[in-house]
């Protein structure tokens, strides 16, 4: 089977797959790096991609392809860790500043330090950006096995730049983590909690920012949705409780960026793979 290289591929007309106004600009980046479990996540956004091609243009009563879909060529993840964060910072930051939507694909989590920082630098600082965080640990740890920019670190990094974030999901987390995120006064809604008061909706504080970016690991929802990833932890998040949960974040804000990270797909069972391109593409309906 050919490899897709267009996220929802020939479902899109010529005028929906043109960069210049294409509201949302597909980055695949399957950075590989620091993973501690399991592996495979190189492979994620390919597989996205592919999956993706079996997805309807219809979704929760939107057709966000109608506001056009771009998919850029992969970012160059056989450099050092360094050089891909600053590749893809300059990718998100260019697609911020032409007033779209980027859309990365991972890969591990690490990777959301060079896109959300793009998203920042593209959209400048009048115009602060809140985390929402779905995951299945806090990565909130301090240069994760002599990582400064590990998949268990990322959060920590990003609440370091002064971004404020509210985490979703959580049931997999150290000491220092949990001092760590009270210390960055992040808004915590952990799994446990959430899953058995079955949770489908929040409300943030009003001077949470207006602008939103979700990063949304994959292993936030429980391993019966989602089985490919590196490192699944049982009492997740359900698929429709974890988008319903950002959706009721993104009452009265907007979202300026998106990725999906820590996809690991596994040879012959296609089902997670499906899934993490049926939640892109809910997502880029949320962002409309």
């Amino acid at each position: 089977m050919s490899q897709a290289t267009q996220f929802l591929g020939e479902e899109l007309s010529a005028r929906e797959n043109t960069l210049e106004t294409a509201r949302f600009e597909v980055v695949p980046c399957g950075l590989e790096a620091t993973v501690s479990y399991g592996t495979g996540a190189a492979r994620g956004p390919q597989a996205i991609l592919d999956a993706s091609q079996q997805l309807e243009r219809l979704v929760a009563g939107k057709t966000p392809c109608a506001q056009g879909i771009f998919t850029h060529a992969a970012v160059d993840c056989e450099q050092p860790i360094e050089d891909v964060m600053a590749d893809l910072r300059a990718r998100t930051r260019e697609i911020s500043a032409r007033g779209h939507v980027p859309v990365t694909l991972g890969g591990e989590h690490s990777i959301s330090y060079g896109a959300v920082m793009g998203v920042v630098d593209g959209l400048g600082p009048t115009a602060p950006i809140g985390l929402v965080h779905i995951d299945a640990h806090a990565d909130f740890r301090d240069a994760y096995q002599g990582h400064k920019h590990s998949h268990a670190s990322v959060m920590n990094l990003l609440a370091a730049e002064g971004l404020p974030m509210a985490s979703f999901g959580v049931r997999a987390l150290a000491e220092e983590e949990e001092a760590a995120r009270r210390a960055h006064g992040v808004l915590t809604f952990d799994g446990p909690e959430l899953v058995r008061a079955q949770t489908t909706s929040v409300q943030l504080p009003d001077a949470f920012p207006e602008n939103i970016y979700v990063t949304f690991d994959l292993d936030g929802l429980d391993p019966s949705v989602i089985a490919a990833t590196g490192t699944p932890v049982p009492g997740g998040l359900g698929f429709y409780q974890a988008l319903d949960l950002i959706e009721s974040t993104l009452i009265g804000r907007r979202c300026v960026g998106i990725d999906i990270v820590e996809l690991a797909p596994i040879d012959g069972q296609s089902v997670s793979d499906f899934t993490a391109a049926s939640i892109a593409y809910h997502l880029m309906g949320m962002a409309l």
